[in-house]
Formats: structure tokens, C-alpha cells, sequence
């Protein structure tokens, strides 16, 4: 396997971005973009690279518009800048320069999985398939996860830190000292309009699940066991959608982090049966 961290020009700035290939002779089967959720970067993928490469995918993940080390702008003026169908539009365009002309797996996690649902009815031609991971049909179904109306107010007035101690203050110990300087660090870095804005387009966001199975995009949905976002929504969205779900056991929110080798066995099987 070989990893290569980079940057990549959009239109609205230059996003970070991993690229993980197989090793050299290998027969590549076909790319796979991951696009993370709220609060995430491209690094929220990395664990599953050696799992994902070795079964012949190449691997894309890239950190939004924003996120951690990726371009943004900031400010309360900037917060319509982050909105499910803007990013949706970025994703079109890292697909358009990393795999240009080629269809691909695509998975989106969490808060990404909303951003890759709008990118799949913008153009559904442009995907042999769909995971959507740990992620809610709408935005109100969100479960005891943190209240996403109440972010915006809560960052305008505490900043970066008052989100990090609503989200991780409680049991940030439990996390060993470089995890738990990763994932601070990583808070305190993402623009803070990036996180107001995610919350502000998440809450409304509409379920869109009828719309997504008239597309006739080959859909997988998963989720960990212990997953925040509430199992039984998850599960009626695959119902409504007539596809598998598939419970990835010992997880939470993060089964791409947590149980990474057990995620991409279920991916692969699911992606076998979808080629160009």
C-alpha cells in the first residue's frame, strides 16, 4: 500500500485529501471516495486503508470545505457557506480532478452521508454505489447526539472550546493523550462557520429517502451497533430504500475507525457486485 497525503484546488479553496492505493502490480478493482461528518477530517478513513487497499481498491478521502487543515473561510458571514448542497457541489469537484471520467464507490459518514445523498441525486450517473454510514435520514433523527440547534449560539459564545466540552468534556479522559490531542486539536482548527453551518443545514435537512431510491443507485446502509444516530431510523430508511442493513457488531459512531477490518469486509462484499 502506498498513502499519499496532498491537496486538491476547488473552486471555493484547496481541501486536504489521502489517496491509498494498492501495491504496485496489483489489479486495482476501482476507486472508493469517503467523505466524513461533522467535526471529521479525512484522517477518520485512514485506519481503513490497509483493509480497503488490500482487497484492490483505491482509496480517496478528503476533508471538507472547512474541516481541520482544509481551506474555509470564517465568521458569522461565512456560515451560508456550509451548506449540504455547496459541499455536495465540492464533492463534484474532487471527483471531477481525482477520478475524472471514472464512476466510483462512494460512502458518506454521519453528517457525510447527507452531503453524498445530495451529491447522488445531483448526478446519479456518476456512482456504481452508495454506503451510507452511521447516518440519519433527516435531520431530526438524530437521537441523544448533541442538540444541533443549540451549536451555533453555543460557538458564538464559548468558540471552539464550548463545543468541544459539550461533545467530549465528560469522558475526554477516556481517550488515550495523542487521540485525545488529535481530536482537540482537530476541533480547535475547523472553522468555526464550518460548524455553525453544518448544524444550521443539518437541522433542516428533509428526508430524502424516496427521492435517493428513485435514483436506482445500488444502496448499502450500515451502522455500528452502539451508533448514536438511532438504529431504528437507520433501519426503516434501508426498509423504505429496499436494500441491507448491516449492523457492524462492537461499534459506535465510528466503525470506520473502530472495527475498520469488519467495516470494509461488509463493503467489499457489497461492492463486488457493482463494477463499471
Amino acid at each position: 500500500m502506498t498513502v499519499n497525503l496532498s491537496r486538491i484546488k476547488i473552486s471555493r479553496g484547496e481541501l486536504s485529501y489521502f489517496e491509498a492505493t494498492p501495491d504496485a502490480g496489483t489489479d486495482v478493482k476501482g476507486t472508493v471516495v469517503m467523505v466524513p461528518g461533522f467535526t471529521g477530517s479525512r484522517e477518520d478513513f485512514l485506519p481503513m486503508a490497509p483493509f480497503v487497499t488490500a482487497a484492490g481498491y483505491r482509496l480517496i478521502s478528503y476533508s471538507q470545505l472547512g474541516q481541520y487543515d482544509s481551506d474555509g473561510p470564517d465568521g458569522r458571514d461565512a456560515v451560508g457557506e456550509y451548506t449540504i448542497a455547496k459541499f455536495a457541489l465540492d464533492l463534484a469537484e474532487v471527483l471531477d480532478a481525482l477520478a475524472p471520467g471514472e464512476k466510483v464507490h462512494l460512502l458518506g459518514h454521519s453528517f457525510g452521508g447527507l452531503v453524498t445523498r445530495a451529491a447522488v441525486l445531483n448526478d446519479p450517473a456518476r456512482f456504481l454505489d452508495y454506503v451510507i454510514l452511521d447516518s440519519p435520514p433527516n435531520g431530526q433523527d438524530l437521537g441523544g447526539a448533541v442538540d444541533m440547534g443549540q451549536i451555533p449560539e453555543l460557538l458564538w459564545a464559548g468558540g471552539n472550546e464550548a463545543l468541544w466540552q459539550a461533545m467530549f468534556g465528560a469522558f475526554e479522559d477516556i481517550f488515550p493523550a495523542p487521540v485525545k490531542e488529535f481530536l482537540r486539536g482537530r476541533i480547535m482548527a475547523t472553522k468555526t462557520a464550518n460548524i455553525a453551518g453544518i448544524a444550521l443545514t443539518m437541522s433542516a435537512e428533509p428526508d430524502r429517502v424516496e427521492e435517493l431510491g428513485a435514483t436506482g443507485v445500488p444502496i448499502l446502509v450500515a451502522a455500528g451497533e452502539n451508533d448514536v444516530i438511532p438504529l431504528d431510523a437507520q433501519a426503516d430508511a434501508a426498509a423504505r430504500l429496499g436494500v441491507k442493513f448491516e449492523i457492524i457488531a462492537g461499534a459506535s459512531h465510528t466503525p470506520n475507525e473502530e472495527k475498520p477490518e469488519e467495516l470494509t469486509k461488509v463493503l467489499v462484499d457489497f461492492w463486488a457486485g457493482h463494477t463499471a
